[in-house]
């Protein structure tokens, strides 16, 4: 079981394909989706991965969520949700998971919230018929009728579908299909209509009533952070930087050598040759 995405819904547009027909698709934007923590089965009891997306501001971060962001060496995130993975299907933290974890042809569940409608009569949030539209209703044509028995049993059920609060629901639609993905620009567009609205969070993982691909990446696409690219890359910045020195070096002691001395100075790097004086002998 692979982990899913933290997606930011983007909006719907159409795309053409080489026959001419037209397919409506949902873009979402991967906003910096990073792993932020594992969870492991010795310490919590089962295995999952911790993912975040979207910025924050230092600022509007309790101290105590920096602090677990600071273990994890990632800036603070908006939105933060867990994906129950395989041990063997784990991520590093701190690895950022790009748009071609998911494969083209391949088959999704979207998870979002959907959008807020207020208050709601019985036709538009259970779909009710209504009443007769002729002679004999008077202004109750859109009401929803009697909600209960006679005096048996003399009250209304509970969860009678009735008037009430519509929308803001935690909506699952499943097997969206991958049309395109763009990993440069953070994109994955999937077939038909997502939960949500424009700019909301929602969360991208594999079908479950359908097969995996057999070319989808295992555990997973990401790019690694940084530090962790700049410690596993070859150091040569450090031999050009030497060699440069020992050029700049070599150059130096040229010009100084080439370099005629001034008149009545003595060059410290020339050693004093031994004079012969009267009286005196020389030699061993």
């Amino acid at each position: 079981m692979r982990s899913g995405v933290i997606a930011q819904k983007v909006g719907m547009t159409r795309i053409f394909t080489d026959a001419g027909e037209h397919v409506p698709v949902t873009v979402l934007k991967l906003a910096s989706c990073q792993v932020v923590a594992h969870r492991t089965l010795d310490k919590n009891g089962y295995v999952a991965m911790q993912l975040g997306a979207g910025l924050r501001k230092v600022k509007n971060v309790a101290r105590a969520e920096r602090g677990h962001f600071a273990v994890a060496k990632v800036e603070p995130k908006r939105q933060m949700v867990e994906f129950r993975v395989d041990e063997k299907a784990l991520i590093p933290v701190g690895a950022e998971i790009t748009a071609d974890h998911f494969v083209v042809g391949q088959f999704v569940d979207v998870t979002g919230t959907s959008i807020g409608k207020g208050f709601a009569g019985g036709m538009k949030r259970w779909n009710f018929g209504g009443l007769r539209a002729s002679h004999g209703v008077s202004i109750s044509h859109r009401s929803i009728g009697g909600t209960g028995g006679r005096q048996d049993p003399g009250k209304t059920f509970k969860n009678k579908k009735m008037p009430g609060h519509l929308g803001v629901e935690r909506v699952t639609t499943l097997n969206l299909k991958v049309v395109q993905t763009d990993p440069e620009r953070g994109l994955i567009l999937v077939e038909g209509a997502v939960p949500g609205a424009k700019g909301g969070w929602i969360t991208v993982r594999d079908a479950v009533k359908k097969s995996l691909p057999k070319d989808a990446p295992q555990p997973g696409r990401f790019r690694l952070r940084t530090e962790e690219a700049d410690e596993k890359a070859p150091k040569e910045a450090p031999a050009e930087g030497n060699a440069a020195t020992d050029a700049a070096g070599a150059q130096q002691s040229a010009a100084e050598t080439a370099a005629p001395a001034a008149p009545g100075a003595e060059s410290p790097a020339t050693p004093k040759a031994p004079t012969d004086k009267p009286g005196k002998k020389t030699g061993a």
